[in-house]
C-alpha cells in the first residue's frame, strides 16, 4: 500500500510539472513527463484488483504521448518505414485469438443460435448505423469520418470476452459472437463499408475483402491449428502470446498516432467526443435490444459488451491498406483505448452487481 502511495505521489508531481512547463510554453519535455506520470499511473493500478485491467491502457496512453510529441522517431528507422510493422503485427495478434479458439466454441452455435444471431445481427446492424449518423453528424473531414464508419463496420474485439468475464456475462455466447462475426468479416465489413462509408472514400470491395481474410482469417485458421496441434507442447510460447499480442497493440497505436500527428491535433477533441459517443451508444443499443426481446440479464450484458466494443486493430489495419492511415487510421486508435477505459468500468460495475439467478 504505501509503494501504491508513493506512486501516486509521484504522478501527481509529475502532472504539476508538466502543467507548469506548458504554461511556461517549455514543450521540449512534455512527451517524457506525460509518459512518466501514465506509467507510475500504470504500476500504481496493478496493485488495485478493481483498477489493474486499466494498467495496460494507461501504459498506451503513455506510449502514445511519445508518439505525439516526438513523431519523427515513430514514422521510419533509417530508410524503413514502421507502418509496415502493422499488418504483420495484427496477423500475429490475430494467430495469438485462434489459439485461444477451439471447435467447442463454434459448437455453441447450435446450442445458443438465438442469442448468436441476435448478437452478430446488432453488433453488423447498430456499430455501423451509429458510426455513419455521428459521421455525418460532426461533419469531419471525409477521410476521418470514413474511418469512424470503418470502425462500426468491423467485428467484435477480443476484449469483449475478458470484460464480459469480469461482468458475469455468458461467457460461452461472448467467444461465439466475437468468433462469428470475425469470420463474416470478410463480406459483411466491406459490404457495409461501401453502403455507409463509400459517399466519403472509395470502397474497393473485393480488396477490401480479401485484406480481411489475409489479416483475420488465415491467421485465425492458423492459430486454430497451432492450439491442436502444438500447443501445451511449448508452455513459454503459450504465456509469451499475450505480451506479444499486447506489445504489437501499443507498437500499432503508436505509429498510428505518429502518423497522423497533425490531423488529431486539428479534430482530436471532438474525435474524442464522436468516438466515445460511438462506443457508449453500443453498450445502451445492444444492452436494450436484448432485453426488448427478453434476453436473460446476463446474456444482455454480454451482447452489450459484444456491441460495443470493436476490432480497432483490424479498422487500423484496413485504413493503412487503404493508403489513409493518416486520416482513416485516427478513429480506430482512440477508439481503443476509449473501449478499454469504458468497457472496464462497466464490468467492473456489473461485477459487483451479479445478475438474478433465472
Amino acid at each position: 500500500m504505501k509503494r501504491g502511495a508513493v506512486l501516486y505521489g509521484l504522478s501527481a508531481v509529475i502532472l504539476i510539472v508538466y502543467i507548469i512547463m506548458t504554461i511556461l510554453q517549455q514543450p521540449h519535455w512534455g512527451g517524457w513527463l506525460l509518459f512518466l506520470f501514465f506509467l507510475c499511473l500504470a504500476i500504481s493500478f496493478r496493485q488495485h484488483q478493481m483498477l489493474k485491467g486499466l494498467s495496460f491502457t494507461l501504459v498506451i496512453m503513455a506510449v502514445v504521448s511519445l508518439a505525439l510529441y516526438y513523431p519523427q522517431h515513430f514514422k521510419t528507422i533509417g530508410d524503413f518505414k514502421l507502418s509496415a510493422l502493422i499488418i504483420p503485427l495484427l496477423q500475429l495478434i490475430m494467430f495469438g485469438m485462434g489459439t485461444e479458439l477451439s471447435l467447442k466454441d463454434f459448437a455453441h452455435v447450435v446450442r445458443m443460435p438465438k442469442g448468436i444471431i441476435v448478437g452478430v445481427v446488432c453488433h453488423y446492424v447498430i456499430m455501423p448505423l451509429v458510426g455513419f449518423t455521428l459521421a455525418s453528424l460532426f461533419k469531419f473531414p471525409n477521410e476521418i469520418a470514413a474511418g469512424i464508419i470503418l470502425v462500426g463496420c468491423c467485428p467484435s474485439g477480443l476484449a469483449s470476452n475478458v470484460m464480459c468475464y469480469l461482468a458475469k456475462g455468458n461467457l460461452a455466447l461472448s467467444v461465439s459472437v466475437t468468433t462469428i462475426s470475425t469470420m463474416l468479416a470478410p463480406f459483411l465489413t466491406p459490404m457495409l463499408m461501401r453502403l455507409l462509408g463509400g459517399s466519403f472514400v472509395a470502397i474497393d470491395f473485393w480488396s477490401m475483402a480479401w485484406d480481411i481474410t489475409k489479416i483475420v482469417i488465415i491467421p485465425v485458421t492458423a492459430g486454430l491449428t497451432f492450439h491442436y496441434l502444438v500447443r501445451g507442447k511449448f508452455k513459454w510460447l503459450d504465456k509469451a502470446m499475450p505480451l506479444v499480442s499486447m506489445a504489437g497493440i501499443a507498437l500499432i497505436l503508436v505509429v498510428i498516432t505518429a502518423a497522423g500527428r497533425d490531423n488529431l491535433i486539428k479534430v482530436g477533441a471532438l474525435l474524442l467526443v464522436a468516438t466515445i459517443l460511438h462506443n457508449v451508444l453500443g453498450y445502451v443499443l445492444g444492452y436494450w435490444s436484448a432485453r426488448l426481446l427478453r434476453f436473460h440479464e446476463r446474456d444482455c450484458r454480454t451482447i452489450a459488451l459484444e456491441v460495443g466494443m470493436q476490432n480497432a486493430g483490424l479498422a487500423s489495419g484496413l485504413a493503412l491498406s487503404m493508403g489513409k492511415l493518416a486520416t482513416a487510421g485516427l478513429a480506430p486508435a482512440i477508439f481503443g483505448p476509449v473501449m478499454n477505459i469504458s468497457g472496464s468500468s462497466l464490468a467492473s460495475w456489473w461485477h459487483n452487481h451479479p445478475p438474478k439467478a433465472s
